[in-house]
């Protein structure tokens, strides 16, 4: 169900964000929600029963005012958000994930994995690490690779943890939600695509990250990261126009209260732009596509602490919402 932000905190930046709802026992709907936390079903206001967010995007040129107009106008359809249980904004046809985004968690990577023999100083290590980064930044390209849509769940919903995931580990991440078709496009034009920005919560099983069978085909992106609900999406998308600066967005997530992760996209060591140019130069990206930009420094496998039984997670990015999810052990038949 929908989960009320505290009275200090806005559900979102801009007057209005999209969200897939439902009512009890009722069919999915895409909403125009406003920042009053009142729900517009779009199915009523665009009179069309079969509209998704998808459906949305895919004429997000001309949409996009529609619902800025929507958004300025009141009236007896509305209904408070509190009544109806929130979903993943969208149903993307790809998902396309990263990794070794951040530069601070790459070089506590970096310094942690000292090779044998390496007497130098914690210091030393880090400043190389440090230029390492940089001129990747400057010479090298992303690291992008295919998620799969049945692994999102909601923003609230429980999260199961599989039987046979032995190192369960948390990943916030800024998600860019295409809106107009993208096939290699400039990192100057690739924004010109992005409809908006959601949440999410990459999650991976740290044991199977490595085929062990096989250690010379290196990573399985297929079984560390893609068991039902392993990627919790949204509250929103929130419009790009309501997004100042997607490069400067603060990132939190707390494990039963604690802070674990908290920093900035601006540590992003390829941003938005540069992670959307360089997958659309394989891909065609369509609207409802999900670019997700990688997760900061402060994952499980840093503090030795994965995700067991019981915890709950609270992820929010600045402007964009917050979710929070609990993790539910598999019950073995």
């Amino acid at each position: 169900m929908f989960v009320k932000p505290s009275s200090a905190s806005a559900l979102f930046a801009g007057p209005f964000a999209l969200a897939t709802l439902s009512a009890p026992d009722g069919p999915v709907f895409p909403a125009l929600v406003t920042a009053d936390a009142m729900a517009l079903d779009l199915r009523t206001a665009f009179g069309d029963d079969s509209l998704s967010i998808r459906g949305l995007l895919e004429t997000w040129d001309t949409t996009a005012a529609r619902l800025t107009a929507l958004a300025g106008v009141g009236g007896p359809e509305r209904r408070p958000l509190a009544d109806f249980r929130v979903h993943a904004p969208v149903e993307p046809r790809q998902v396309f994930q990263s990794g070794a985004n951040y530069r601070q968690h790459v070089i506590d990577l970096h310094v942690a994995h000292r090779a044998p023999g390496d007497e130098r100083s914690e210091e030393e290590r880090r400043a190389e690490a440090a230029e390492i980064m940089d001129r990747r930044a400057d010479e090298d390209l992303p690291y992008v690779f295919i998620g799969l849509p049945s692994a999102i769940t909601g923003p609230y919903d429980d999260v199961v943890l599989p039987s046979w995931a032995e190192k369960p580990d948390w990943e916030l991440e800024l998600v860019a939600v295409i809106g107009r078709p993208a096939h290699q496009v400039s990192v100057e034009e690739a924004l010109s695509h992005v409809a908006g920005y959601t949440i999410a919560n990459d999650l991976t099983d740290r044991a199977t990250v490595f085929r062990r069978d096989m250690p010379q085909i290196g990573t399985d992106w297929l079984r560390s990261k893609n068991a039902p609900g392993f990627t919790p999406l949204g509250p929103w998308i929130v419009p790009a126009e309501s997004v100042a600066d997607p490069d400067d967005l603060r990132l939190v997530l707390k494990l039963n209260g604690e802070t674990m992760q908290d920093e900035s996209t601006e540590d992003m060591i390829f941003d938005v732009a540069r992670m959307v140019s360089y997958a659309s130069q394989t891909a065609r990206l369509l609207p409802g596509d999900l670019v997700l930009t990688g997760s900061p420094a402060g994952n499980g496998m840093h503090w030795g602490r994965l995700l067991r039984d019981g915890d709950v997670m609270d992820g929010s990015i600045t402007g964009l919402g917050a979710q929070r999810t609990r993790c539910v052990a598999e019950v073995s038949s």
